[in-house]
């Protein structure tokens, strides 16, 4: 089986298996989570860096990592790109030999978060015209948060436009598309959104639960956010959320254990000396 059938079919299926039908897909990081209880969280990273995923071969734990960026559509890509690899357990490849050909299972990745991220259906079911318009391109990566790269491969696949076409249209950047058709000000929303880090959920959740116990402290919760540890404390505080007090436990006199002191081995002439 090919790769992209192979990244198709599991798309398809990760879609039905989550009740996901063909619509446009919103939160990728919750998705994902949510989907496969992963943590997944959105560091600083180089300009060539855009993604990975590590697994503890010791505790079966999966972690994924995606750069914050101002390419918000990238972004995107590079998650479903790294599900994929989850998906596929692809940590137990054979590494890279360093030749110019694509590995396998990095095809089967691009396919899967293409199909994933804007099915072939799912262009069908909105786009309206055929051939279909710059304005239809422009619908559909706004709406399914794509590139205009992968909205023309999705819109030649579903036969929308020729291949000449698709080749135009993959030379276009989201800024390009975005102002062109009036939705500068959405793009700019998604940009903000996917260059700002973001902590893994499960895991933030239960440090706040250890801070409302009082044994993590508000600098560790800025250091997973990383944000500022007064803003950390201003924005619990202003939701309700503050450690508890911690009551002192007080023992009762007779709980306490007896003690006998015993005099018998000091020295007389200390006696003495009290006494001058």
């Amino acid at each position: 089986m090919s790769a992209e059938t192979e990244g198709r079919e599991a798309a398809a299926e990760f879609r039905r298996s989550h009740h996901l039908g063909t619509q446009p897909l919103g939160d990728l990081v919750a998705l994902i989570e949510q989907t496969t209880g992963n943590d997944v969280a959105v560091l600083d990273g180089g300009p060539d860096e855009h993604g990975l995923t590590v697994r503890d071969r010791e505790r079966g734990a999966v972690f994924i990592a995606v750069a914050r960026t101002p390419h918000p559509m990238r972004q995107r890509s590079t998650l479903a790109h790294e599900l994929a690899h989850v998906l596929f357990e692809d940590w137990t490849e054979e590494p890279s030999t360093g030749t110019d050909r694509r590995p396998h299972h990095e095809i089967r990745a691009d396919a899967f978060a293409r199909h994933l991220l804007v099915p072939v259906q799912g262009v069908q079911e909105v786009v309206e015209t055929r051939p279909a318009s710059l304005g239809e391109l422009s619908r559909v990566v706004q709406l399914f948060g794509i590139s205009p790269a992968i909205a023309a491969i999705a819109l030649h696949e579903a036969g929308y436009i020729d291949a000449d076409t698709k080749s135009a249209w993959r030379a276009m950047t989201t800024a390009q598309v975005a102002t062109r058709f009036g939705w500068t000000d959405h793009y700019q929303l998604l940009q903000a959104q996917s260059n700002t880090r973001r902590a893994p959920q499960k895991l933030l959740a239960r440090a706040i639960e250890g801070y409302i116990e009082n044994v993590v402290s508000a600098q560790t919760l800025a250091t997973l956010r990383g944000v500022d540890v007064d803003e950390v404390i201003r924005g619990l505080s202003a939701e309700g959320v503050i450690p508890r007090e911690q009551e002192p436990q007080w023992a009762s006199v007779d709980d306490l254990p007896s003690i006998t002191v015993d005099f018998s081995d000091w020295e007389d002439d200390v006696d003495e000396g009290r006494s001058e």
